[in-house]
């Protein structure tokens, strides 16, 4: 008779170690009849990204910027004409005001904090209002961005009272301890000089022997795929915490970043210089930490943002796309202009329907890609109703604004764009779709497909179900 094994199994270290594992058969309780009972968990997650998509750009389809997204359209539901504009309250551009509103429809309750929770804190509350099950991360907050200022342009989730739902994980090697845990050491020495001598991975090595041994309740093919999860998750550590000293004679690891994380970033608002190589090389290791952390169960709701609302980075390099250079960057160059008027933000000033906005089109395709990198992480893990993590989820994919010109904060705050998982086929994915509707009628009407009772905006205001994004 086949051994279950409990989806929550969880290997328990030293110190705050936690290592979740991965779906294995033997997580898979069936019937007699062969029928799944597992059931798959309720997940939603807001993924951001800076600086908008021009209303007009969107309406190309998947022809230019939104090629990246091409290959996932069939999960994806990508809604044009949705609005933002009852979140103008000042006046001023949407790198704060819209920033703040995505996925959460409100204005900003100053510069920490938003005028209410997002969409992800409201279905975490609703389905589990006693808390999470026990070795869970409650909310994981994470995300590679330059532009600090207000917290509203970087931070994407918000619990009930408007407050920050969890601490910014944006250094690879804080968001590797979040979800794995740390060892304790002798002496309080420094955490990091630990990592270099020690994985997280020693302290269960002897559970780890147990599931892959000969006792071990696993089959073959999960035995191996045990070993390959942990394997990723030493890998990720390396990556993470830059070992010096490594003689495994495996394959060589991706390049380290050396962006500023954790220290002045942005001076003066003047902006940074960085490549395409060291951008993409660092969101990607925060982007592979947090979706195995999802993977492994070991949290269901949060936020992770590339790049920040109104970001300035003065970016070079080739972007290849599909094998080929489709773009190239060289932003200051290209502007004729240091500091913070040679950074990629002027595109987005400079944008102009009559013209063919080349490099404000780059920056976009190349966010695109960033983001496919991401969900095409969480579309390679297969749960036990057949689906992916991906098309069982709600994922939420928006930015601060739909025209970044500055010379009208209406239209700003006007197409802007959305994009949504299947969340376990409550939603209409493999089309785009022009809703014309605003933003809090749109995160209401997700909010209550996914059963949750509390609804987003002021009690006396009328809501208007958008209907025609559910199944």
């Amino acid at each position: 008779m086949k051994s279950h094994l409990n989806r929550r199994t969880l290997l328990k270290g030293l110190g705050t170690v936690t290592i979740g594992l991965p779906l294995v058969e033997e997580m898979i309780a069936t019937s007699a009849l062969g029928a799944a009972k597992t059931k798959v968990p309720t997940r939603a997650f807001n993924i951001f990204f800076g600086l908008g998509i021009p209303a007009p750009l969107q309406n190309e389809g998947f022809d230019d910027v939104l090629e990246p997204l091409a290959p996932l359209k069939n999960k994806l539901l990508i809604m044009r004409n949705v609005d933002h504009v009852r979140c103008d309250v000042r006046g001023i551009n949407a790198h704060f005001d819209g920033a703040t509103a995505s996925f959460t429809a409100e204005p900003a309750d100053g510069g920490a904090k938003a005028g209410g929770p997002s969409i992800d804190q409201v279905i975490r509350h609703a389905h589990h209002p006693t808390g999470l099950p026990a070795g869970m991360v409650p909310s994981l907050v994470a995300g590679t961005f330059f532009r600090r200022s207000r917290v509203g342009r970087y931070h994407h989730s918000y619990s009930l009272d408007g407050t920050i739902a969890a601490r910014m994980q944006e250094k690879p090697r804080d968001l590797f301890d979040r979800v794995f845990g740390t060892l304790t050491t002798a002496n309080n020495a420094d955490m990091r000089t630990q990592h270099l001598k020690r994985s997280v991975l020693d302290s269960v090595v002897d559970q780890y022997r147990f599931y892959t041994g000969s006792n071990s309740p696993l089959g073959t093919a999960s035995k191996s795929r045990m070993m390959d999860h942990l394997d990723r998750i030493r890998e990720f550590e390396k990556r993470a915490f830059e070992p010096k000293n490594t003689k495994d004679n495996g394959p060589a690891l991706p390049p380290r970043s050396r962006v500023p994380h954790g220290g002045p970033a942005d001076p003066g608002g003047e902006g940074i210089d960085i490549t395409l190589e060291e951008l993409t090389t660092e969101w990607r290791l925060l982007a592979d930490l947090y979706a195995l952390a999802i993977e492994m169960d070991r949290t269901r709701f949060g936020s992770i943002t590339f790049l920040a609302a109104g970001e300035r980075i003065r970016l070079t390099g080739d972007h290849k796309y599909n094998g080929k250079t489709r773009y190239k960057f060289d932003d200051a160059s290209m502007h004729k202009r240091t500091g913070s008027a040679g950074c990629s933000h002027e595109w987005w000033h400079k944008f102009n329907e009559k013209k063919k906005n080349e490099q404000l089109r780059a920056h976009v395709h190349m966010k695109m890609n960033e983001v496919a990198y991401f969900l095409k992480r969480l579309d390679g893990t297969k749960e036990a109703n057949g689906r992916s993590i991906l098309e069982n989820s709600l994922i939420t994919i928006s930015t601060e604004s739909g025209d970044g010109r500055h010379n009208d904060v209406k239209r700003e705050l006007s197409g802007v764009f959305h994009a949504i998982t299947g969340a376990n086929g409550r939603f209409k994915t493999g089309q785009i779709m022009d809703v014309n509707a605003e933003a809090i009628d749109l995160y209401n009407t997700m909010l209550q497909t996914l059963g949750a009772k509390k609804q987003l905006g002021p009690d006396k205001r009328k809501h208007n179900p958008v209907n025609q994004i559910r199944t």
